[in-house]
């Protein structure tokens, strides 16, 4: 073998392992671009029909409510803090009532969302089957919220205020989920509230859970 074999083969392998080097880099940078695109986008448009509402102010105010007569020692002190949030728990039904409606009027690939366990940016544009229609997830919300705050189920004032938590601790995650990805949802869910995702699941409604299902599952796309 010449004396210089080596030294050629050394350096093809070198040029070899600096053009993977090199597009995987290019793909790690794109993959980042199209992520801070879609989400920014998705945030964008979430944002602008929440911008003529307090939603958000009003579920601070109810969660952190709820919260504060759980650590009421006396069971009547308990009831009088939930009975303060009344009105604001049917306003914050109201709006998340016109939020949904007021999402209807954008188009459908506007609204869709992936709903894979990893994120991948325009996922269900590439997979339509792993897409779903973020304005019908809202419709569930909206009249799982209404179902709770009426008490249509005839809960005791506890068990409406746990069930009432649970459905806008996961409204709030659907709205997460939308702007980022299910992985951050999940994690802001366990780091804001102490609760998986399953656990609220469990904790919302009858309805709301099955109707949620339903979509996860993308039955109402079949």
């Amino acid at each position: 073998m010449p004396a210089n074999g080596p030294r050629l083969a050394h350096d093809s392998f070198d040029l070899k392992t600096m053009d993977i080097t090199l597009t995987l880099s290019v793909i790690a940078v794109t993959w980042l671009v199209l992520r801070t695109r879609y989400q920014r986008t998705h945030i964008a448009l979430l944002g602008r029909h929440l911008a003529n509402l307090q939603l958000e102010r009003h579920m601070e105010t109810l969660t952190q409510g709820y919260v504060r007569a759980i650590h009421e020692e006396a069971e009547s002190r308990q009831l009088h803090v939930l009975e303060t949030l009344s009105q604001t728990e049917r306003v914050a039904a109201s709006q998340a009532q016109s939020l949904a409606s007021s999402m209807q009027k954008e188009g459908a690939q506007a609204t869709r969302m992936g709903v894979l366990s990893f994120f991948v940016p325009y996922a269900e544009r590439l997979l339509p089957a792993a897409g779903r229609d973020f304005r019908e997830l809202l419709n569930i919300h909206a009249a799982g919220l209404r179902h709770v705050v009426d008490n249509e189920s005839g809960w005791d004032a506890k068990s409406r205020a746990y069930h009432l938590s649970a459905e806008l601790y996961l409204l709030q995650h659907s709205c997460h989920w939308f702007c980022k990805s299910r992985a951050i949802a999940d994690a802001r869910l366990k780091l804001r509230h102490q609760v998986s995702h399953q656990k609220v699941l469990d904790s919302v409604s009858a309805a709301t859970r099955s109707a949620y299902l339903q979509w996860l599952r993308g039955d109402a796309e079949r």
